[in-house]
């Protein structure tokens, strides 16, 4: 199974700059994120990012803008899934605490389904589509999606077979609050600095 990390969208909360380039306990988010998807998929993940440089980022990931631009994250999914050509593990790049078991959760709950989402408050109340697996069979409904310009990531879940991975096994593997935490902020980038301190002062 291949994965992706999408970089796309201008950062307008971030002061334009790249967010996944950022230092959380020393190491930028994208290198994080690279690894734990490595160790989940068994090979480096792709890349979808429109930035000119996005190639200097990372010297050894394939890099796709997106297909259709100015569609958001749904633009990025949809890009993700055409370029890898079969089920695609997604997580965004602002994300500096997701965990290699949930990633495995996640692949191994999806087999037989269209798209494997996590559940990040108790009954499902709420869900991560930018942590999550999908299948070639969502290309063309999110396509659809696109075309009418409803940009939402999870309306076309209703019309292909999800499956969600359960809040209370998430928390097996730690705070579902901190897993999916987004570092969309300059606050909440310090504020993930103090939660990587705190997890490693344990």
């Amino acid at each position: 199974m291949r994965s992706a990390i999408l970089a796309g969208g201008t950062a307008s909360r971030f002061d334009g700059s790249p967010k996944g380039l950022e230092l959380v306990g020393g190491e930028r988010i994208l290198d994080r994120l690279i690894q734990v998807l490595r160790t989940a998929t068994g090979e480096s993940p792709l890349l979808i990012a429109n930035a000119p440089n996005a190639s200097e980022w990372h010297r050894d990931l394939e890099v796709a803008g997106d297909a259709i631009r100015d569609c958001g994250s749904l633009g990025g999914l949809y890009t993700a899934l055409t370029v890898a050509e079969g089920p695609v593990v997604i997580a965004a790049w602002d994300m500096p605490f997701v965990r290699v078991e949930v990633l495995e959760a996640l692949i191994q709950r999806f087999e037989g389904h269209d798209v494997c989402i996590p559940e990040s408050e108790e009954q499902g109340h709420r869900l991560e589509p930018l942590c999550a697996v999908y299948g070639p069979r969502c290309i063309d409904p999110v396509r659809r999606q696109i075309v009418d310009e409803d940009l939402r990531m999870t309306r076309f879940l209703g019309s292909v077979d999800t499956v969600t991975l359960p809040f209370d096994e998430i928390s097996n593997y730690g705070d579902p609050s901190t897993i999916f935490f987004n570092v969309n902020t300059p606050d909440d980038l310090t504020e993930a600095q103090e939660l990587w301190r705190s997890q490693h002062q344990q």
